[in-house]
């Protein structure tokens, strides 16, 4: 190994040896491997419910921890370690995970190492070093495989780590390009004292699409005493009984499995797998109980639809704003509604939160519900409010987003400009607005600076009640674009969509639907029978036999012909015509400020109207160019 890398002594220091107690634990095990925004408490009691035998975290990075405070949750019965800096939960657990967890560290220096152990010693059954990410971040860190060949740093830090603690260290590793220096590799950590290594069976530049390499895992087994975890095997593992057939492969004492268990977690059932709705509305249970994020519970959801993200209840969930969207959709609503009422009334509800937090796991329907605060200065001038407003964009048209509203608000009213700003937190942002020196923030984390700004200006929308109480808060039928989509996500096939929106391209960007007209054909996409009566509203939400609607291809073509004759425009004569919405009139811009009486449906039909009349405009235009 020494040879191909660093120029040390690699048999410096005292070599160590686990207890056999120790690497008993690490035998015969089924193990779930750590995974990013996958292996949080939901998912790893679900897990154990399905026959795991050890879960791991997802890797948690060391400083992270060390700037971390430690609370008990008595509503939901579990110890959680929370970002002091913005309040943030990163990792939570519970006493019924508390002799199978392991928890993963991110680290390049054995004393932190060993502090951010100490204070996780107590709540888990064993640490375990990330030495195999190949991530840019963990490289630029010095961590994961950044690691492989630093054997001093290595030898450092697990020997501090094993020296330190009264519980299992163990680490993960990737193979190197060469048989040799692996097992040289190996050897190097057996002698660190661990009680167990888990070996990814690629190398650092190979990703799941390359083959696994099963014979080295299989050489590792028998030159090392300690019990190798064999992990790298998901594309071979498609039931229960093909966990045992990869074990024996590699002839490793465990086998550790991610991506398998995250597509279908119940391929660790003895008894067979079982229906893959089954599988998410239970993990979706817990999603509810234990308060996980929103962003962390749909990326588990999609990555186990996998292919059934085109199906329409896929393509329903792949719009979802919100957890409530999510768990509607499962059928699982009630069960949302009762568990807030039940967080409201225990009096740990969002509004009793003076950090930043995600409200899209527990969403308000209005202002009413939410606590306004109000700074004065010392003579009794406003100074500052905060809200805990979110902006969710699924939530909004173009014409009435809330940074629109306050421009227009100021225009009319001859005030100045407002400023934006954000407070960047660990790669979230919250935002904030000044205007006539009064500040304007949002308590809620936002995924960028545009949507933390957005967030601030509803602050001062509803700080003045300029829109009604529910403006931008998700309703209990879900997101306006998730109430559009559920209705007509069947009518037209996805290929179909993206044909039609190439062939009319001309016309406009981000056209969701559109119609066809052609005399003596069908009209596509059009809610009203041929006698012009309405057709009946479908009751499910999701239905599977509904009839495609499908486009006039006649009038495909023609259209097709413009777009087509459309091309030979000079390019300064279009660039010319259009119109910089830094230089329009703010007066002529149309914007719906919505009051209480206002009617939603006639805003739609006005819309509609002026969508289609700029339609005209443009093909016309496009005619008179071409001749």
């Amino acid at each position: 190994m020494c040879s191909s890398v660093e120029n040390v002594d690699c048999t410096s220091g005292e070599d160590l040896q686990a207890s056999e107690e120790f690497c008993n634990q690490y035998r015969n095990k089924v193990i779930v491997a750590p995974m990013v925004r996958v292996c949080t408490l939901p998912f790893r009691l679900l897990a154990l419910e399905y026959g795991a035998d050890l879960v791991y975290s997802e890797e948690t990075i060391d400083w992270k921890i060390l700037r971390s405070n430690k609370r008990y949750n008595a509503a939901q019965g579990t110890t959680e370690f929370y970002d002091r800096s913005d309040g943030t939960v990163f990792l939570s657990t519970c006493e019924r995970e508390r002799e199978h967890l392991v928890v993963q560290l991110g680290t390049s220096d054995p004393d932190r190492a060993l502090r951010v152990a100490r204070m996780l010693e107590p709540y888990v059954a064993g640490i375990d070093v990330n030495m195999g990410c190949p991530k840019e971040f963990s490289i630029k860190g010095g961590m994961g495989a950044a690691l492989l060949t630093q054997p001093n740093k290595i030898m450092a830090i697990l020997k501090t780590l094993v020296n330190g603690l009264n519980i299992p260290v163990t680490c993960k590793i990737r193979i190197l390009p060469e048989l040799e220096d692996t097992l040289a590799l190996c050897r190097l950590i057996e002698r660190c004292g661990v009680a167990a290594v888990a070996v990814h069976g690629r190398t650092k530049a190979e990703r799941p699409q390359h083959a696994n390499h099963n014979d080295v895992i299989a050489a590792i087994s028998n030159t090392v005493q300690i019990p190798v975890i064999a992990n790298g095997g998901s594309k071979e593992i498609n039931s229960y009984e093909d966990i045992e057939k990869f074990r024996k492969q590699t002839n490793g004492s465990s086998v550790m499995i991610a991506r398998a268990v995250m597509w279908n977690c119940s391929i660790l059932r003895s008894a067979g797998q079982l229906p893959l709705d089954q599988v998410i509305r239970s993990y979706l249970r817990n999603c509810i109980h234990f308060d996980n994020p929103f962003t962390y519970s749909k990326y588990t959801v999609q990555n186990m639809l996998r292919d059934l993200q085109e199906s329409p209840r896929g393509k329903a969930f792949l719009e979802t704003q919100t957890l409530q969207e999510v768990l509607r959709i499962w059928d699982l609503g009630d069960e949302y509604e009762a568990a807030l009422k039940a967080r409201q009334e225990s009096n740990l509800g969002a509004s009793d939160r003076t950090d930043m937090f995600d409200l899209r796991k527990w969403g308000y329907q209005s202002r009413d519900e939410i606590e306004i605060r109000r700074k004065t200065t010392d003579s009794g001038k406003l100074a500052s409010v905060q809200m805990p407003m979110q902006f969710i964009r699924g939530n909004f048209c173009n014409a009435d987003l809330p940074k629109m509203i306050v421009n227009r608000h100021v225009s009319q009213h001859n005030m100045s400009d407002p400023v934006y700003s954000s407070i960047n937190q660990d790669r979230f942002f919250m935002g904030k607005m000044e205007l006539e020196g009064v500040v304007y923030e949002t308590t809620c984390i936002e995924k960028s600076r545009r949507y933390a700004e957005q967030a601030a200006a509803m602050v001062y929308l509803h700080a003045h009640e300029l829109v009604n109480a529910t403006y931008g808060f998700v309703a209990a039928s879900g997101s306006r674009k998730y109430q559009h989509l559920k209705n007509d996500v069947c009518k037209t096939p996805r290929p179909l969509r993206q044909e039609q929106q190439s062939s009319l391209a001309h016309l406009g960007r981000n056209r969701r639907k559109m119609k066809y007209s052609a005399k003596g054909t069908d009209q596509v996409n059009d809610p009203r029978k041929s006698d012009g009566s309405s057709v009946s509203e479908d009751k499910s939400m999701f239905p599977d036999n509904r009839e495609n609607l499908r486009p006039n291809f006649a009038v495909l073509q023609s259209e097709e012909k413009l777009r087509h004759n459309a091309v030979s425009f000079d390019e300064s004569e279009r660039g010319g015509k259009r119109e910089s919405s830094l230089d329009r009139d703010a007066s002529t811009v149309k914007v719906f400020l919505r009051s209480p009486s206002s009617n939603s449906s006639s805003e739609h039909a006005e819309s509609q109207t002026f969508l289609q009349e700029k339609q005209n405009v443009q093909i016309l235009k496009i005619s008179s160019g071409s001749t």
